[in-house]
């Protein structure tokens, strides 16, 4: 998996036409990697593995109470990077949490209000919010496998492989490579440091390749993205419009102001009245309503994540914002029918099935192709009759 190669970056590159021609583009699911990941892991939409937006409004069962007196800091302190990454690493030791985490720009004064829904990792078995993942099928079924470890780096995890394929240890494995997201946020994707680094992933995928087939003797190459990304070119600064009307955060509402999304939990109707009009007057986005949400599989009954959810258009990065202060280059996580949110699938087999044609169906496709490769790597005796 390359975090976010997606389609449009993907169609008129050379990509990887040598050792994966095969290539179809997917759907993606409404979120950010919080969602798009786990859909592939465990083979199942949102509202049914329950991993969705990373911050929820919860302060019964906020595990940040002790962050509060940092209230009293200089924002000048705060709000830096290093200091926030550097806290972020002492919390999730503190905290125990096993899966994704970072703190971004949540302040200080409001963090005692929110719970961060990753605490698990969906890259381990017994990781999903809801349900099982693929590393729960292959513990299950006595597949030996190889998955990527996050607190390593891309070089570190391809050497990782690289010696488990030597040995011929594993039956399945699964890479993430998360580089290519990173530098997209920095640079954009027009930046000619994008196909410089594909070069430098298809060389990995080439050599990964040349040890799998010097000790097995078939291997089913899957090459896939969780979503695409869009260059931010418009900054909207919806955070002031919001805090100038006559409600206040804590007492009337709350809110997560997303990259891409604002989440909102009110308390009173006089605050969903104000920031419901307020909402529809800004026109680099729109309300995502109930039925729509639906039917991207996103709507979640207890509101856990949000009752009302801003969407802005692609290429629209709310800034600043709880992701964060300054502007990035280009921004995921607009709406799946949006040009640049489509992922993509490559392989170096003849087909790939017609009912794959969204993200989650890449788990039933690893899924199938575990057990097919644990059969054959370790076949039932035959049958004797007496």
């Amino acid at each position: 998996m390359i975090d976010a190669m997606g389609w449009e970056i993907l169609r008129n590159d050379s990509f990887g036409k040598d050792f994966a021609p095969t290539r179809k583009r997917l759907d993606s699911v409404f979120g950010y990697s919080s969602t798009c990941v786990p859909s592939i892991l465990s083979g199942r939409w949102p509202d049914e593995h329950r991993n969705w937006c990373y911050f929820v409004h919860d302060p019964e069962n906020s595990p940040f109470r002790f962050l509060r007196p940092l209230r009293w800091l200089p924002k000048a302190i705060t709000s830096r990077r290093i200091f926030r990454r550097w806290l972020t690493k002492a919390v999730r030791l503190r905290l125990g949490f096993r899966g994704y985490f970072d703190l971004y720009n949540i302040p200080f004064q409001h963090i005692h209000r929110y719970d961060f829904t990753e605490k698990k990792s969906p890259l381990q078995p017994g990781g999903m919010n809801r349900g099982e993942n693929i590393f729960d099928h292959l513990v299950a079924n006595g597949t030996p496998y190889f998955v990527s470890d996050p607190a390593r780096t891309e070089e570190q995890n391809r050497d990782a492989l690289t010696a488990e394929l030597r040995r011929g240890s594993v039956d399945f494995g699964f890479m993430y490579w998360p580089g290519l997201d990173g530098l997209l946020h920095r640079v954009g994707n027009d930046s000619p440091e994008i196909p410089a680094r594909l070069r430098v992933y298809e060389q990995w995928i080439r050599d990964l390749l040349v040890t799998a087939r010097e000790r097995y003797t078939e291997v089913e190459l899957y090459v896939f993205s969780d979503h695409g990304m869009a260059n931010c070119d418009e900054h909207l600064d919806l955070m002031s419009r919001i805090e100038a009307l006559p409600v206040e955060m804590g007492r009337d509402y709350a809110v997560v102001y997303d990259s891409t999304m604002a989440r909102f939990w009110f308390f009173n109707d006089r605050a969903r009245e104000q920031v419901t009009a307020a909402l529809q007057d800004v026109p680099q986005g729109r309300i995502i309503p109930d039925q729509e949400l639906e039917s991207l599989r996103a709507l979640f009954p207890d509101r856990q994540f949000g009752e009302l959810i801003f969407l802005v258009r692609e290429g629209v990065l709310i800034v600043p914002s709880h992701m964060g202060e300054r502007p990035i280059r280009a921004m995921h996580g607009y709406h799946p029918s949006e040009k640049h949110s489509y992922a993509a699938l490559l392989t170096n087999q003849p087909e790939i099935p017609a009912g794959i044609t969204a993200i989650p169906h890449i788990g039933d496709l690893m899924k199938r192709t575990a057990s097919t490769a644990r059969e054959l790597n370790n076949p039932r005796p035959e049958s004797v009759l007496a």
